[in-house]
């Protein structure tokens, strides 16, 4: 087998960096391309440590949530991973991949979303869909919560109702039923052992943040 220079796989991944970063424009700021970015550092990391495709990876990374915008602006009818992964498939044709690479990256995307009937069934999908989880997670994730809570046009919080029984893409969609409904549950859901060992920590994180937030939103501190 021919070897591959380096330089080459850079330069693809590159190319669809610079792809993907044009439907983000307009983005908002819970899922925006800095968002992509972070996801992307977290694969290195990941990705390295769990033997992964890194080409395979990277570009699946970048392209993930190419798809949020119809998401988004549908309230949460449309899956920006289904869509997501359509989009990409036209992409990824044109790529200098093997078939079975194409179809991993497509995969990947189709299956890092949390709430998603598809489940990662690769090394690559595995560590893609705990790098999205993880920037959810921890310091930046109740940020995010916060930062999607006011683009939807959430309150702070609302302590008289069950959180269970609310919407999401409601006022009633706070940082706080984020961590209830989702962040909490997330490090369980962590299928790498890299991302594991970072999920726990981030995981404490929100639990001491959540604790210390409804004590001083009920005057206790």
């Amino acid at each position: 087998m021919n070897s591959v220079d380096p330089s080459e796989h850079k330069s693809l991944v590159d190319r669809i960096k610079r792809i993907a970063q044009t439907y983000f424009d307009g983005a908002r700021g819970s899922h925006d391309w800095e968002h992509t970015l972070r996801v992307c550092r977290l694969c290195e990391r990941i990705g390295r440590a769990e033997g992964a495709d890194m080409e395979v990876l990277l570009i699946a990374a970048y392209l993930h949530d190419i798809g949020r915008g119809d998401q988004d602006t549908s309230n949460g009818a449309i899956c920006h991973a289904q869509k997501g992964a359509q989009m990409a498939a036209a992409i990824v044709d044109q790529l200098p991949l093997s078939d079975a690479q194409k179809q991993n990256i497509v995969h990947c995307i189709k299956s890092h979303r949390f709430r998603s009937r598809w489940q990662p069934r690769t090394p690559e999908a595995r560590v893609l869909f705990d790098a999205d989880k993880l920037d959810a997670i921890g310091a930046v994730g109740v940020a995010r919560a916060y930062l999607f809570a006011g683009e939807v046009g959430a309150r702070l919080h609302n302590p008289d109702i069950d959180v269970s029984q609310t919407a999401s893409y409601s006022e009633n969609d706070t940082g706080f039923r984020e961590f209830k409904v989702k962040l909490c549950k997330i490090k369980d859901r962590i299928l790498t052992t890299e991302g594991s060992k970072l999920a726990r920590e981030r995981h404490a994180f929100m639990e001491t943040f959540f604790n210390r937030f409804l004590e001083e939103y009920e005057g206790k501190r």
